[in-house]
């Protein structure tokens, strides 16, 4: 009986500091994470929507047709009398910088919030940070300028 409690103590001695340095690096990655993200509620939004397609859809007004439904983004496209734009959303925000890079190749503006991104013609861009918050941001592209 001795022997198992001892085994147990040892056990359990090994295992702490893992579960201790495993709980640093969650509140330090959760530091990164808040300091990375440019998100800022827009004045009359007062909280950033959430992540998902349908609820970002709702608040601007539209009903999304899924086009994409992966484990690493879902995205819908809305129709409007306005203009058609794209609702992206990501599992992590790691997911969705991936996407701006690769994205950054084409250039265009983009309202960005946490784990999601909009795309619509820079125009509305405004008016639906005004609805979900986030932050818009402008992609530079590659190739010559088109206004040289």
């Amino acid at each position: 009986m001795g022997r198992v409690r001892g085994g147990v103590i040892v056990g359990c001695l090994a295992v702490a500091p893992l579960l201790v340095t495993g709980c640093g690096a969650g509140a330090d990655d959760a530091d990164k994470v808040t300091k990375s993200a440019k998100v800022s509620a827009a004045p009359s939004a007062g909280v950033v929507a959430p992540a998902k397609v349908e609820v970002i859809a709702g608040l601007t007004g539209c009903k999304a047709k899924i086009r994409i439904d992966a484990d690493e983004l879902r995205q819908g496209v809305c129709h409007t009398e306005k203009a058609d734009y794209l609702i992206t959303t990501f599992p992590e925000e790691e997911l969705k910088q991936t996407w701006l890079d690769s994205a950054s190749v084409y250039g265009g503006s983009y309202l960005v919030g946490t784990r999601w991104v909009l795309s619509a013609k820079p125009e509305l861009l405004g008016s639906f940070r005004e609805k979900l918050g986030g932050t818009i941001q402008e992609l530079q592209g590659i190739g010559p300028d088109p206004g040289s």
